[in-house]
């Protein structure tokens, strides 16, 4: 009998085990590691005293595939995965993905889209009466009314459209288990309505307190600046501390219910979680196929961290793990890494050690843990806040000790290092040993774009930070006498991002001699401030109008300008000079992006050369002539 949890009626009768408490339901590959929400929350639940059995990537085209497990005792709990199943199949330009890395084999096409929804229908058909509570990163992040970008349409709660009874959402690891208590103990799941961190429905909202009501769900259908409206109201509440209940009216006299976020875990708690006994590795049924890809990076990385304060507007982490950041001990991490150091193909090397954030280790200020975070106010944008804590020596101190541990030889950093945050240090300890330690000859971070105005529709800092952050670096890299370089990630066609801001990036690009090899599209996933701005127009926290780049043809473009060096990219850049009014960048001149071809007249940088040219000639002519004269008059 091997250590994993249950996937068979076998390993059921392997166990003794007659009916499974929860049967979990999942859109990935079955692996057994703390990276894994299907992992932890099975493994939690199992730590206090309930059985759980996996159903991974069942066939949603067959309703016995959700059977193969029998009827559990409490519930079927159901997640999409790591990922939205959305994102997980399509790029950002809706053409489907090759591969899936958390799929056997990297096999594209074992989970439907919507996966949350058509696995809560499907058990539906199948068991009528027995309660669905839907999880994960989907659930979480469509839990009320949602811009679907797939569809182009504002789509209802998941709740609804899987006909789930509960959604458990954010970091699960408390509501799970005050679930899976309220069920044991006889209580209907439709009156389990007072636990933080669910959505709930009802048809009865007169005994909810303290409570916002947002707009309905065809008020924001008819109007989307009811949407951006209803946002606004989700995004100042989505701390433990001072959140309200949210209540969302939909037709026939619905409404969907969300209670207050759980509270964030302790560092005991935290400990509590990744000390459970996970086989740290996929399902041994798996290894035919040659076993699943998203094992690699992760099996030898450490999570330090969760939650972030930094506030990225097309990042939906506030609305999953929220802003107040939670941490593991020094001797929960070590011990985990000197588990990894014994492990037979460990090569001397732990890929990251971090979280959303790796170089946040403590919450953004002391008030944090007692009154929540700010409602109105960010804590590194526009400005670090003046009550910002910055130390890194936690941090600093923990990598100190993974490097002495036998067996390891480097420690590296793969995880977002936040510049502005490290910039606002004046300690400069652990930027040193970042760059003297930590870096595999490439530091990734993300500037995302350098027009100012870009950036604060991103809620990123200005682009002076950033700069001040890259001459820091390359000059802690050659006192250090080491050659390293920066790795700077980018978005093209941001909400508030114009054809002429994409331009000021080409050009930006061009001075610095760079063109990066990848480059991201904005993507408008469920939950987030910019996708908010896409759908809508309207800048959800301020307010404020926003101009969205939705055609196709102006995204291609702006990426292309990104990438202007690659000869496959001309046109479009071509293009893009033409309509931005910038034709003076086509021409021979050092600063221009392009040249001409087939004989193309030059713009006007390339006409200034010409003019330039001309000028000297006549200098030279004029000098000529005046230098005639005076032999003539000697």
């Amino acid at each position: 009998m091997n250590g994993f949890l249950p996937i068979s009626k076998e390993e059921l009768a392997e166990r003794g085990i007659r009916q499974l408490d929860f049967v979990y339901v999942t859109g990935d590959a079955y692996v057994d590691h703390p990276s894994f929400g299907t992992a932890i929350i099975s493994r939690v639940l199992e730590s206090h005293g309930y059985t759980v059995g996996i159903i991974a990537q069942p066939d949603w085209k067959d309703e016995k595939s959700v059977t193969v497990l029998g009827r559990p005792r409490l519930a079927f709990l159901v997640s999409a995965g790591n990922m939205d199943s959305m994102v997980n199949h399509y790029f950002v330009s809706k053409k489907r993905r090759p591969g899936d890395a958390y799929t056997p084999g990297g096999e594209a096409g074992k989970r439907p889209d919507h996966a949350v929804a058509v696995y809560g229908n499907l058990i539906r058909r199948s068991y009528k009466d027995v309660p669905v509570v839907i999880g994960g990163v989907e659930a979480s992040l469509r839990r009320l009314a949602h811009y679907d970008y797939w569809s182009d349409s504002l789509k209802r709660s998941v709740l609804l459209d899987s006909q789930a009874d509960l959604i458990s959402y954010g970091m699960g690891e408390r509501s799970i288990v005050e679930i899976a208590d309220a069920l044991n103990s006889g209580i209907a799941v439709k009156d389990i309505t007072f636990i933080a961190g669910t959505v709930y429905k009802t048809k009865d909202i007169s005994g909810i307190y303290d409570s916002l009501l947002l707009p309905s769900y065809e008020e924001m259908r008819e109007k989307p600046e009811a949407y951006a409206e209803s946002f606004a109201r989700q995004y100042k509440n989505t701390d433990p501390f001072h959140g309200k209940y949210l209540i969302e009216p939909y037709p026939n006299g619905v409404y969907v219910v969300q209670n207050p976020p759980a509270r964030p875990l302790t560092t005991e708690e935290m400990d509590a979680v990744y000390d459970l006994p996970y086989q740290r590795t996929y399902h041994p049924s798996y290894e035919e196929k040659g076993g699943v890809p998203a094992i690699a990076e992760i099996r030898f990385s450490l999570i330090s961290n969760r939650g972030c304060f930094g506030g990225c507007n097309f990042c939906a982490l506030t609305f999953h793990q929220g802003r107040t950041v939670q941490v593991r001990s020094h001797d929960s991490i070590v011990k985990e890494a000197e588990m990894m150091a014994k492990e037979p193909d460990f090569k001397g090397y732990i890929h990251d050690v971090g979280g959303p954030t790796a170089n946040f280790r403590h919450p953004s200020c002391e008030k944090q843990l007692s009154m929540g975070v700010c409602r109105e106010r960010q804590c590194l944008f526009p400005k670090p806040c003046k009550n910002l804590t910055v130390d890194h020596s936690d941090y600093l101190e923990l990598l100190r000790k993974l490097r002495a541990i036998p067996g390891v030889k480097k420690v590296f950093i793969r995880s977002g290092i936040r510049f502005d945050y490290l910039m606002a240090d004046a300690d400069d300890s652990f930027f040193r040993e970042l760059v003297e330690h930590h870096v595999s000859g490439q530091l990734k971070v993300a500037p995302e774009h350098i027009s100012n105005e870009v950036l604060s529709k991103m809620g990123k800092p200005a682009n002076d930070v950033y700069e001040k952050f890259v001459r820091k670096y390359h000059k802690l890299n050659e006192q250090a006498g080491k050659k390293q370089f920066l790795v700077p990630y980018l978005m093209s066609s941001h909400p508030g991002s114009t054809l002429g801001d994409a331009v000021k990036l080409a050009e930006y690009l061009r001075d610095l001699g760079y063109m990066p090899e990848q480059v991201q599209d904005f993507y408008p996933t469920p939950s987030t401030v910019s996708t908010v701005m896409y759908y809508t127009g309207i800048d959800p926290v301020s307010g404020k109008e926003v101009y969205v780049c939705r055609n196709p043809h102006e995204k291609a473009m702006q990426r292309a300008l990104i990438q202007y060096r690659n000869p496959k990219n001309y046109h479009l850049v071509r293009e893009a000079l033409a309509k931005a009014g910038r034709e003076d960048l086509i021409g021979f001149d050092k600063k221009c992006l392009i040249r001409p071809r087939n004989g193309e007249k030059t713009g006007i940088a390339g006409g200034r050369k010409n003019e330039n040219e001309k000028a000297k000639k006549q200098k030279m002519r004029k000098k000529k002539t005046i230098r005639n004269i005076h032999k003539k008059k000697s």
